[in-house]
């Protein structure tokens, strides 16, 4: 027992020193270089859209309502996401140097579940939230108060968290004695596990379970939200009011459809039929890509949105022309 310990002991010791070498998803080839400097644009996007849609939100007494409450916290998830993931990764592209501590690697794969979790739940009761605008408009106000509100977002910050810590927290209590060659830009649990000199089969197993629950939890809530919405539009008298109610779901809808397409990719398929390959592209969609789009889709479809952008950019040119 005491021979084991010890060597348990070496190789937590020899993993906590090591760290890890994240391969990365470029080379440095002409096409690699393109395709990183465009990733490095979408970042920078997603960077500056996402502030200036929390800027709104917070500046403008007209999008303090539930639905903007929302928004803000999503974009926050959103700006978090990208600012986990893309900034290491730029920087070992760069510099060449691919080494992450075990430590940052274990913070780093901790906040990306957490987030991605987070953010999964928030959307689905982002669904809930337009039901009740849409089919329950009288009682929108007392319904989604703000007490609820906080209670909404809270709940998706703590779930999220929750998750994230447990899946980091098992993730590296594993041996890692062997390879230290992640393949990918982030540290990713299951990427991970590869690595790990135990047997993770009873985790990966529980972890496949978390991530079905997690997924298709909140996903369960947005169809259903959306069945009810369209019986909703089909029993309004006027077309017009059918097609206001739509439209205001619809930057949901595509929010919807990009986060959950790719991240359903990633954490839903069985272990056989994954590959680095695959799981680094897709990964970008939910990391870097969504988080770009995200605030341009409810921006540009958005009036109250627009409205609050010009009347800023009004404010500043009134101001730089004193």
């Amino acid at each position: 027992m005491t021979v084991n310990n010890r060597a348990m002991g070496m190789w937590l010791n020899e993993s906590c020193t090591d760290g890890f070498i994240l391969l990365g998803i470029f080379s440095h080839s002409t096409a690699d270089l393109a395709h990183f400097s465009v990733v490095m644009v979408v970042f920078s996007v997603a960077l500056c859209g996402n502030v200036l849609l929390l800027t709104l939100i917070s500046i403008d007494a007209r999008l303090h309502t539930p639905m903007y409450f929302f928004l803000s916290q999503l974009s926050l998830m959103d700006l978090m996401l990208v600012c986990t993931s893309v900034p290491k990764m730029a920087a070992s592209f760069l510099s060449g140097r691919k080494t992450i501590s075990f430590v940052g690697c274990g913070m780093q794969a901790g906040l990306l579940v957490s987030l991605v979790g987070s953010e999964g739940l928030l959307l689905g009761l982002m669904a809930y939230d337009r039901y009740v605008a849409i089919s329950h408009p009288l009682h929108y106000s007392t319904r989604m108060s703000q007490r609820v509100c906080l209670q909404i977002a809270g709940s998706s910050w703590a779930f999220g968290m929750l998750d994230g810590l447990i899946q980091m927290v098992v993730a590296m209590s594993f041996p890692y004695c062997g390879s230290r060659f992640v393949d990918h830009f982030f540290c990713e649990v299951p990427a991970l596990l590869k690595l790990a000199c135990a047997d993770t089969s009873l985790f990966e197993t529980l972890l496949f379970a978390c991530c079905v629950f997690m997924l298709l939890l909140p996903f369960s809530i947005i169809v259903a939200s959306y069945v009810r919405i369209l019986g909703a539009v089909l029993h309004m008298h006027s077309a017009q009011a059918g097609k206001r109610a739509l439209a205001t779901c619809s930057s949901h809808m595509t929010a919807v459809s990009l986060f959950y397409g790719a991240a359903m990719f990633i954490y839903l398929r069985p272990r056989r039929y994954r590959t680095p390959s695959h799981d680094k592209v897709v990964s970008i969609f939910y990391t870097v890509l969504s988080p770009m789009l995200n605030p341009l889709i409810y921006s540009l479809r958005n009036r109250d949105v627009m409205g609050a952008l010009k009347k800023g950019l009004d404010c500043c040119k009134s101001s730089s022309q004193q």
